[in-house]
This record gives structure tokens, sequence and C-alpha cells, in this order.
């Protein structure tokens, strides 16, 4: 099923982009589509994840306006369920993100194609999102700007593998390295 709408995306946009008669503007085009869509997509999450994470910070202040000894529970507690989602789930979505992009960029994807799934997919996405939230429900002190940055590079390098094959391709080293600026500009809210 999922290469069925692939392959219907790929019709239609081979269709609109074979009416323009300029070689050079078409190539253009088909190689900054992917980089728009990813940018786009980026730019979702980023909102969203800031969304939530505010909304992680209002319910603890919340709890602790209520009780402020339930730190003492909610912390421990919030912890180690972020912990448990990591280890079970992801492992290499702890940490901060940015060590993971830097090592994503120097893995050669003819050689360490798995390594760098294990670095950068909708899973790490998925865990980073989710753990982070649970870090800042038990007052953890974390920032969301690593993160965003390991967010943006793996919605790029998703990106990157569906480009279809009779597209002009840009590396996946190139194409992770403007997921990770990406990532900080939505991280610090300037404009991608």
């Amino acid at each position: 099923m999922q290469y069925r709408w692939k392959g219907k995306i790929e019709k239609l946009t081979r269709f609109y982009i074979s009416k323009l008669h300029n070689e050079k503007i078409r190539r253009n085009l088909l190689q900054a589509i992917p980089f728009w869509l990813a940018s786009l997509i980026t730019g979702v999450i980023a909102v969203g994840y800031t969304k939530m994470f505010n909304l992680s910070e209002t319910l603890l202040h919340y709890f602790i306006q209520w009780n402020d000894w339930i730190i003492f529970i909610l912390a421990p507690l919030s912890f180690l369920i972020a912990w448990i989602i990591v280890q079970r789930f992801a492992p290499n979505a702890r940490g901060s993100g940015i060590p993971q992009i830097m090592a994503a960029i120097d893995l050669t994807p003819e050689k360490h194609e798995k390594g760098i799934t294990k670095l950068l997919s909708l899973r790490i996405i998925a865990i980073k999102i989710v753990s982070s939230l649970f870090m800042v429900l038990g007052g953890g002190a974390i920032g969301r700007e690593g993160p965003t940055i390991q967010i943006a590079g793996s919605v790029f390098r998703v990106i990157h593998r569906f480009i279809p094959e009779s597209w002009p391709r840009s590396s996946q080293k190139s194409f992770i390295l403007t997921g990770a600026a990406a990532g900080l500009a939505a991280a610090f809210n300037t404009p991608l």
C-alpha cells in the first residue's frame, strides 16, 4: 500500500514537471521539492513539539501548585518511564540528539545504512518526543533544541529515502545536514 501512493505522487509530479520546457529548471525543481516537503514537515513537527513541551511544563507547574511534595513521586516516576521507553524502543534516542546527527553525517550510507537508520528514523522521532515530554513532566532540566535537531535530521533522512529513482538525487549527507540546520532554525524560532 505504501508504494501505491508513492507511485501516484510520482506520476502526478512527473506530469506537471513535464510541462516545463527548460530541462535545467525541471531538474532544479525536482531536486528542490523533497527539501521543501521535508522543511514543511519539520516546521509542523517542531511547532507541535514546542506546544507539547510547553504543555508538559504547564502540567508540572499545576501538579506542584496542587501539592509541592508531588515532585518526589512525579520526578522519579517520569524519569523511569522515559528511560524505559528509550531503552525498550529506541536506545539511540537518548542524549541530546546533536551527537547522533554528527555520527550520522560521518557514516557513509553505502557501508553503514543500518547504523544511520538506528540514529535517524521515524521511530527515533516518536521516542525522542515522548521521552523528552516525560522528562519535562518530571521536572528534568532538558531543552528542546537538541531533540529538535535529531528529529529534523530524521525527517529529512526519511524523505530522502522516498525520493523516486527517476528524480535527480542529492546525497543523503546533504539531506541530513540540511535537516540539522532546519531543526536548529525551528528550535530557535528562526525562519526556515
